[in-house]
Order: structure tokens, then sequence, then C-alpha cells
């Protein structure tokens, strides 16, 4: 959430940040609130104030023995104006806190303008592209092959958009899960494992909510949603906490399954692995002091870079453009893998900075030496999207014969099996 002193103080600042992104957003709605709630408070204080002084005259003039009867009507409506000025206050607080909650955060100077993902700029590659010298499968076609996936059992215990994973299949995605958490702890993270359910103070915290409330698995009955993605409990560790400069940065890593409705995407990547309702991820979140939180996005990118490396899979960055921008985040990096059977590059990771907009919405800050705190900054990516990698080695990897190379990298976690066949 954007600091509401700074959107009122520089209201063309804003709009123009605004003007950058996809969608539109309506600031003119939080200046006109924010002149409201500013009138509320001069007229309810201005009321009290004066109810003050009427009660002190009736209290004179009891102890004189006057006539007080006047005053105390006096007070009594005044009294009841100020009860529903007050009420109108709470309402229009909660207008303007809904409004700043639904204008995202400010485009990084950094952050090219662009319109949609083609304006997106590259910033490095790994290995070239993977070229067979044979016709290469897409991926679903050999993991049913291979008998490693099943979506058709999926679709007839759940529905389309769902994958069962069978034998060296599951084995494979447990492999990568627990290869991915391993190097991350290796690399300082500490490991959590959140649940899977969230209440919505932790969605709207997250940006997640009220925007893409229509996106997420609301659980009947309850106000709690499936996660979409471990950055939503991790995050909210520390909701309303102060944290020890000291103890800064923060690294965390999670393994959890992933929960999205896909709204919006109806006819895209509808086979294979890549756009499920249902996936499992990697995600690795920091809190860090504000100074520090670009070196940090550096780093956290290449962390998540580093399982691909390891494996070996060709993939490329990429700096996402002001129109292709996450809600909450300010800066995003993209990691995107080859995939051979789209002929293309597909997302497996985002890393963004949020810079304090999460920890605004969360009251996340820390303790500086001087005493005085200070809001945190809040960062994740993916490290990675596990299913989307079990799609990636299973593309790279295949053989003129239908069978696919174990990566050396994850052998050790496959029994030692080095050919899934």
């Amino acid at each position: 959430m954007l600091d509401v002193k700074f959107v009122t103080e520089n209201p063309d600042e804003v709009k123009a940040a605004m003007a950058t992104r996809s969608g539109s957003y309506d600031v003119d709605a939080v200046l006109v609130l924010h002149g409201k709630r500013k009138e509320l408070i001069k007229k309810t204080e201005a009321m009290k104030a004066e109810r003050n002084r009427a009660t002190e005259e009736v209290a004179k003039l009891k102890k004189s023995g006057g006539d007080a009867s006047e005053t105390i009507a006096r007070v009594k409506a005044d009294n009841q104006i100020i009860k529903e000025t007050d009420e109108e206050l709470s309402r229009v607080e909660k207008d303007l806190k809904d409004a700043l909650l639904n204008i995202p955060n400010i485009p990084d100077k950094s952050v090219p303008f662009g319109k949609d993902d083609s304006d997106n700029v590259e910033q490095r590659r790994f290995l070239q592209p993977t070229k067979f010298d044979f016709a290469p499968k897409p991926h679903w076609e050999l993991g049913e092959k291979l008998g490693v996936l099943d979506a058709p059992s999926a679709a007839k215990i759940t529905g389309a958009r769902f994958t069962v994973y069978r034998g060296l299949g599951a084995r494979l995605e447990r492999a990568l899960y627990n290869f991915m958490l391993d190097r991350h702890i290796e690399k300082g993270y500490t490991e959590i494992f959140p649940p899977f359910m969230v209440n919505r103070d932790s969605m709207t915290g997250t940006g997640q909510l009220p925007k893409f409330e229509e996106d997420a698995f609301a659980v009947k009955n309850t106000d709690y949603f499936l996660v979409p993605t471990a950055e939503v409990p991790v995050t909210n560790l520390h909701r309303a906490e102060i944290i020890p400069e000291k103890a800064l940065p923060i690294k965390y890593c999670a393994y959890t399954a992933c929960f999205r409705g896909e709204a919006g995407s109806a006819g895209r990547d509808t086979r294979g692995l890549i756009r499920q309702h249902q996936f499992n991820k990697v995600e690795l979140v920091k809190f860090t002091r504000p100074e520090d939180s670009e070196k940090e996005h550096e780093e956290l990118t290449a962390q998540a870079e580093s399982i691909l490396k390891e494996l070996k899979i060709p993939y490329r960055v990429v700096l996402l453009c002001s129109g292709d921008l996450g809600f909450s985040a300010a800066k995003t990096y993209d990691i995107e893998v080859w995939m051979p059977s789209y002929n293309r590059y597909v997302e497996i990771s985002s890393c963004s900075n949020y810079t304090d907009y999460q920890a605004r919405r969360m009251n996340i800050k820390y303790r500086k030496a001087d005493g005085k705190t200070e809001l945190v900054h809040t960062l994740n990516g993916s490290g990675l999207a596990v299913g989307r990698t079990t799609a990636a080695v299973l593309e790279n990897y295949q053989n003129a014969d239908g069978s696919v190379t174990v990566p050396d990298a994850l052998v050790p976690y496959m029994g030692g099996i080095r050919v899934i066949k």
C-alpha cells in the first residue's frame, strides 16, 4: 500500500506512475476521501471541544443553583451530531483504506516503460536453446508414454488443469523440490513449512486481496483461502512485528503446493504442467533494510538462477516493463526457461522487490540503532516453480527413444536412477 501522505502530497507523480501500468487506477478517489476525512476530523474535534465547554458550563450552573436545562439539551443534541459524524468518519476512513489498497506499487526508476511482455528487456542468457537431431516431444506426451504424468485420471477425480504424477514422475517432482530446498538452505535461507491455508488479512497483506479475489480459491464456510504461493504465509510471519535491525536481512525458503483459479487464462497453455490449478513451488522470501533491498534483489534472483545452472537447463532473465509488472512489485526480474515444445522461453520464476509496499499493508517494521522504527522492504521469488521445472527437465533432457536422462544434480535425489524409461 502506498503512503497516503505521499499520494496526497505528490498526486501528479503518482498519477504519472499509474499511467505507465496496465489497468486504470483511481488516484483522485484517494485525494477526495483524504480531504473528506480531514474535514470530518476538524468538524468532530471542534464539536467535542464545544461539548467540553458546555459540560463545564453545566457543572458551574448546577453549582451556583442556576438553570442548566437549556445547556444540557444542547449537549445532548451535540452528542448525537458527534456520534453521527464519528460514524461517517469511520466509513470514510474505511473507504480511504480500500481506495489505497486498490492502487498498485510505483515502478522503480530502473523499470523500462512498456505496455506488455513484448516490451520486457532481456538481461542475460545461460546456455543456448536445446537442439535435437530428432523431433522433440512436448512434456505431456513424454510423460504419458513414460507413464509418469496422468492427466486423464486427474480430470476424472478432479477436473481440468490437474495432473496425477506416477512412479518416477512423482519421484522426479519430489527430487526437484528437495534439491531446491537443500541448495537454498546451504546459502543461508531458513526453511519454513507453513499452512496451505491463510486468512483474509494475510491475503490482503501481500496484495492478493482485494484486487485478485476472483483468482483465489476460497474455503467454503470460512474466511480462509488456499495459498496461491508460499509468499503469502511466509511474508505474513512478521506481520505487525518490529524486527531488530541486527536480524536483517531475514531469508526464508518454503515449499508449498499452490492453488490458483487462473481467471482470465482460458485457452492458454491448457495442456501439460505449465498452467495448473494446483502446482508445487519453492519460494524465497527476504526482509531487508531499505538501503539493502536493491542488492538483496539481485542476490535473490541469482539464487533462483543457480538452480537452473546446476540442472544445466537453458534460460534467460528479463526485466519486466511497467505494463507487465505485478500489482505489488516495484521491480521484477522474470527467469524464463527454454521449452522446446513451445520453441520459446517460458516463465519459471518471478523475483520481485516490493520496497515498503507490502510492509505498510502488514505493518512490518525494524528498529534502528537509534531506537527509531522504519518499514522493512520485502522481496520474494520462486526458487523455482517445481512443476514447470519438471516439464523443463522432461523436454530438455529427452532422448530419441522417448526416455529422459536425469540431470546429474538430481541423481542422488533419484536414488541413483539416471534414466527415466
